[in-house]
């Protein structure tokens, strides 16, 4: 806390000489002008705090239901990217086109909104990508996280996001000999950069996600409700594409907090 000496450090002597020779009116005129000049300053900083602090929340309509995610502080590009496509609409309309049971659902492909059944989607975002701002393990693929998709290593060694399309985590619960198997793979793919510690192997035993991607996509968000329709969405039938048979949309995105 921010004590009124910072700003004035002789105040108490000044107020001795002014009780002395001043008469109280002239003492409380100081003193209110005083308490309005500390406010002033601390006034910016109670504002900067409350900045700090406030997580945004975007709701998604979709035709199978609300989805409401909330956006991490920690990843601000992806948040205000986000935001700034959200309120644009650019999300409107949009499919989900790639769908994996037990696994995720995604979306972001803009193309999709009138897209014809049966055509490949996911081939377009906008023609920007955006700095990596993976925070593992503090942020991982638990069930509900919203992540960044991305292209493959072999061309995007720096692990950038794609400027739109994202995933939503659902994925499945682990045991202990599945994870001791992800984590093979993981010291495998990322020369053991990679380690999932206890606490996070106790998340995925208790309640699910994808292990596999830690530490190498952005989680910027998660599900705070709907995950029920995450569920159904995930669970419903595609093609050879992943793509669902029977459209999915978000029929609106909204920044609602």
């Amino acid at each position: 806390m921010l004590c009124q000496e910072m700003f004035f450090p002789h105040l108490a002597s000044q107020l001795q000489l002014l009780n002395s020779i001043t008469p109280f009116s002239i003492i409380h005129k100081y003193m209110k002008r005083l308490i309005y000049a500390i406010v002033l300053l601390l006034l910016p900083l109670s504002l900067m705090a409350q900045n700090d602090t406030l997580r945004h929340e975007v709701l998604l309509e979709t035709t199978k239901g609300n989805i409401r995610i909330v956006l991490y502080n920690e990843t601000p590009i992806h948040r205000d990217n986000f935001l700034k496509l959200v309120k644009g609409g650019y999300y409107d309309g949009n499919l989900f086109h790639r769908v994996i049971n037990r696994f995720m659902i995604q979306t972001g492909d803009s193309t999709s909104r009138h897209a014809e059944p049966g055509a490949e989607l996911g081939l377009y975002s906008p023609d920007y990508t955006l700095p990596a701002e993976i925070h593992y393990p503090q942020l991982y693929h638990k069930r509900g996280a919203v992540a960044a998709a991305r292209e493959g290593d072999d061309v995007n060694p720096e692990h950038r996001s794609s400027a739109s399309q994202f995933y939503i985590v659902f994925g499945r619960r682990y045991n202990e000999d599945m994870i001791d198997q992800v984590q093979a793979r993981l010291d495998q793919s990322t020369k053991g950069k990679i380690i999932i510690p206890s606490e996070l192997r106790e998340a995925y035993f208790r309640k699910g996600g994808t292990p596999h991607l830690d530490g190498q996509y952005t989680v910027f968000g998660e599900v705070v409700e709907g995950l029920n329709i995450v569920e159904e969405i995930q669970n419903t039938e595609t093609d050879k594409n992943d793509r669902p048979l029977q459209d999915i949309a978000i029929v609106r995105a909204t920044v609602v907090k």
